[in-house]
Formats: C-alpha cells, sequence, structure tokens
C-alpha cells in the first residue's frame, strides 16, 4: 500500500512540472513550501516559548463587492467596506517582518478590487491563494498571473450547471466559473476548485467522477470544506449531517490514495482527530473594515487594523480577545464552535463587547437565530489518514500546537 501511495502521489505531483510554466513552479517551491515550511517553524517555536504571539498564515479579505449571490455566504451583499490598498500593503509587509510569507485573498470577489495584481506583484517574494468564482479571470488576467509566478487562484465551483445557478443567485454561473478555469489552464497556472460541500451539492461533488474530471480541466488541486450556513440567507436546512459529515471524510481519505490531483482540507490531523486553525493559532483574519478577526464567517471583533496597518504585529501580540477566543474554542471542542455551539459563542462576543465588523450590521442577531449543527469533530468515528505521504504532512504541520493540551 505505500508503494501505491508513493507512485500515486507522485503522479498528481508531477503534473505540476508537466503542465505548469518553469517559472511558477519555481516560485512555487520556493516563495510556498521553502518559506512556509520556515514559517511554521517559527510558529512551533513562539508557541512552544510562550512569546509573543502571530499566526503562521494570515487570511485576507479585501472587499464586500462581489458579482454573485451565493446562499450561505457570510459576506454582505452590496456592502461597500474594503481595505484601502495602503491597508493591504501593510499587512503583507508587517507579516514578511514575522517571517510569514503566504497569504488567502478573499472577499467578496477579490478581482473586483482595483489595484491588486499590482499589489500582488509588488510582493514577488511571497505567495498568494487567490479564492475566486472564477468569472472575472479572463485570459488577460491570467497571463498576468502567469507572468507574476506568485498567485494561485483557487476557483469555487458549488456545484455543477442546476445546482451553481440555484445556489449563486445567477444565470450560468457554472459556465462562466468555467471559462476562469480554462483561462488558467490556457496560461499554464498552478491552479485549484474549491466546494463547500452541503446537501444540495454533495452528489455533484463527492464522487470519483468529479475528481477525475476536474483534473481533467486542469485543476492541481480540490479543496473541500464543509458548508456553514451564516449570513443574511444561512439556509440550515442545506447543512450537512453528522453522518454525511464523517462519510466526507472518509471518502476524501479514500480518494487520496490514488486521486490525479491533491485534495485539500484543513479540518482533520494524521489521526482523524479534528483541528480548528483558528484554535490552534495557525490563522487568523482581517477583514475587508480591518478588523482582525478569529476566522472569516466570525464576523465580530474589538481590534482593527489602523490606516497602514502598521499596528498589525502588536494587535496580534496585545489582543486579549483573540487569545481569550482561541482558548475558549479549544476548550470547547476539537471542531467549530460556530456550528457546535453558536449561543456559547454569543455570550463569548457580547462579554467582550465585540463589534460588527459588517456592513449589514445585524451579524449578532444573526448568530442568536442559530441552532447547533454537526461539525467535524466526531469523537470516536475518527478516520485516519491512510496515504502515507498525506499522513506525513498532517503529522508534521497538522497539529494543535498545544491548543487541545
Amino acid at each position: 500500500m505505500k508503494t501505491k501511495d508513493y507512485i500515486a502521489t507522485a503522479k498528481a505531483a508531477f503534473r505540476v512540472p508537466r503542465e505548469c510554466a518553469p517559472r511558477l513552479v519555481w516560485k512555487f517551491m520556493y516563495n510556498f513550501g521553502w518559506q512556509s515550511m520556515r514559517n511554521i517553524s517559527r510558529f512551533e517555536k513562539r508557541q512552544a516559548k510562550g512569546a509573543p504571539f502571530f499566526p503562521a498564515f494570515v487570511m485576507i479579505s479585501i472587499t464586500e463587492s462581489c458579482n454573485l449571490a451565493c446562499s450561505g455566504c457570510w459576506v454582505s451583499g452590496g456592502g461597500k467596506k474594503a481595505l484601502t490598498p495602503q491597508q493591504l500593503d501593510g499587512i503583507i509587509t508587517s507579516s514578511k517582518q514575522k517571517g510569514s510569507f503566504f497569504f488567502g485573498i478573499l472577499g467578496g470577489e477579490p478581482l473586483m478590487y482595483k489595484g491588486l495584481l499590482d499589489i500582488m506583484e509588488k510582493h514577488s517574494d511571497c505567495y498568494f491563494q487567490l479564492f475566486t468564482n472564477g468569472i472575472l479571470l479572463t485570459d488577460e488576467v491570467a497571463m498576468r498571473l502567469r507572468k507574476m509566478g506568485n498567485v494561485t487562484p483557487l476557483i469555487s465551483i458549488e456545484g455543477l450547471q442546476e445546482e451553481s445557478d440555484a445556489r449563486r443567485g445567477k444565470n450560468d454561473v457554472f459556465g462562466r466559473t468555467m471559462d476562469g478555469v480554462r483561462a488558467c489552464r490556457k496560461a499554464k497556472l498552478i491552479f485549484g476548485a474549491s466546494a463547500s460541500i452541503c446537501k444540495s451539492n454533495y452528489n455533484d461533488l463527492v464522487n470519483r467522477e468529479y475528481i477525475e474530471w476536474i483534473a481533467q480541466q486542469g485543476a492541481h488541486y480540490l479543496w473541500y470544506y464543509i458548508y456553514r450556513p451564516v449570513g443574511a440567507d444561512p439556509n440550515a436546512a442545506n447543512a450537512l449531517d453528522k453522518e454525511e459529515v464523517t462519510e466526507l471524510r472518509r471518502f476524501i481519505v479514500e480518494q487520496r490514495r490514488n486521486a490525479p490531483l491533491f485534495i485539500i482540507e484543513t479540518y482533520w490531523d494524521d489521526k482523524g482527530k479534528a483541528l480548528c486553525p483558528g484554535a490552534t493559532g495557525m490563522s487568523h483574519h482581517i477583514s475587508p473594515s480591518g478588523a482582525v478577526e478569529f476566522c472569516p464567517p466570525i464576523q465580530m471583533a474589538t481590534d482593527f487594523i489602523n490606516a497602514d496597518a502598521s499596528n498589525l504585529v502588536k494587535l496580534f501580540e496585545d489582543s486579549a480577545f483573540l487569545a481569550d477566543f482561541r482558548k475558549m474554542t479549544a476548550d470547547s471542542s476539537r471542531g467549530c464552535i460556530l456550528l457546535e455551539d453558536p449561543q456559547k459563542m454569543v455570550a463569548f462576543l457580547e462579554e467582550h463587547n465585540a463589534i460588527d465588523t459588517t456592513s449589514r450590521a445585524t451579524i449578532l442577531e444573526e448568530y442568536k437565530k442559530m441552532t447547533p449543527l454537526p461539525g467535524h469533530n466526531r469523537e470516536g468515528y475518527e478516520i485516519p489518514e491512510e496515504n502515507v505521504f498525506y499522513k506525513m504532512v498532517k503529522k508534521k504541520y497538522f497539529f494543535g500546537f498545544g491548543a487541545y493540551g
């Protein structure tokens, strides 16, 4: 089994140098691979020594603006909040000073943010994962990304033709998204596809046929999320039940044996125990309002960056709100508190006088209406990794960093 695992993983890995421009491969190996390993090592040492806190990775939502209106999305529909270019540049600069060179760039739709490519190009020593619906990923944009070399588009595909239109509030979303996929392939980019798995798209996307199909379209990795019903239109009935969460985990583990691409998730360690990246301190989030948040869908905070984000390091080091949030969530569960115990989260947010960071200004009332839903923490039903490559990576980089005792 181990030999077969290595062969299957090697085949998926060798697709990248075969299909992508050489400069992009080099940028990926150095900017993302080498620098991220060094960064996580620094982070681990800080945690072990009890040194001032700074997350390993920073996720940045740069704008609320979006060209879609997806059900269950936490972003304010029609919202106009956005980071200034000075703030975005300052976040990246401050993070680099702490050894962090990898960033997730989210929205809204980040390609609606004027000047984004210029800022990412300026920071050529960094690597950016661009979370996009792909509609604005034209041939011109894709070729610009190829020239830059330090961006991997992660294109959200929330279902096939019918489900995409129903879920995302527009017509021909799937077709227009696939135009973005084709542009990435034409430009020989390293890119992936993502999906927030819920009841309505489970059959479309959680199967071997879809994995092989999206690999044939040129995707080099597939990132599965668990749907979290939040926002103004949460649709909690579409959330997975506990058996479906377990089956999704089993499917991921089984498909990793010989999938033609890499299958990514950030929910479980090598033994199949649940993890929360926020609780471990691996990543936190900065919202379009400049709020320093626990994670993207929890849109309340007490700390905000200044005009050039020069206070970011001090905010992370001194934030009692984030420190208490990490401890509270880790003490509560290894899973997602937003799903599993939203009212405990509400009590915490009220106790800390956290501020709504959205344009719609109704987030606390939305959280108060939430009822518990199954998360990815299923004690007694752990499914360990089987592929030796994923097991090794998870054991090295996906553990609690002391968060869970």
